[in-house]
């Protein structure tokens, strides 16, 4: 069954099986490897993409449910790594072995989109889910602040980033 959707802009058919997770559509049929898999659950977050602008795992979608519509992954974030988020999460560190980071990507740009300035608490909202075992929490919040010029920017941007709490 062939179907047709847009990936980071670009329309593309593919002629899958509709039930085929749209995670293993965008990594073995369409070669893009950034976006990760982690459980196979929805519960890790390592395998977020935007559909419609919206941070949905792909692990557990149906390719056959996004027909028509318009996925952003993370090589679609910014191609040449200038994106806000990617910046500060360059700038913080953020990463320590980076699995996770395509997935905590995606969400926080979700969350931005939707609230440029976001509280703590709406970061700790939108990343609930968003798992990193090396536990850089406080970092990924630091940077999500950053990347919307929040005052929270520069309040323990020296933390050692371990703790659950985003």
């Amino acid at each position: 069954m062939s179907i047709t959707f847009k990936v980071n802009g670009k329309s593309t058919a593919v002629d899958v099986p509709p039930d085929m997770p749209l995670l293993w559509v965008l990594r073995d049929v369409l070669d893009l490897k950034g976006t990760k898999y982690g459980c196979g659950m929805a519960q890790c977050g390592a395998c977020t993409v935007h559909v419609k602008g919206v941070a949905t795992r792909s692990c557990v979608l149906p390719v056959s449910a996004v027909a028509g519509a318009s996925i952003t992954t993370i090589e679609g974030l910014s191609p040449d790594g200038s994106h806000p988020l990617q910046r500060a999460w360059e700038d913080l560190d953020v990463p320590q072995c980076g699995y996770c980071q395509a997935g905590q990507l995606m969400s926080a740009a979700a969350l931005l989109a939707k609230t440029p300035k976001p509280t703590d608490a709406d970061i700790d909202a939108a990343m609930n889910g968003n798992l990193c075992r090396c536990a850089t929490y406080l970092r990924i919040r630091q940077a999500i602040h950053q990347a919307a010029g929040s005052p929270g920017a520069a309040a323990g941007a020296s933390g050692s980033g371990d703790g659950r709490t985003p």
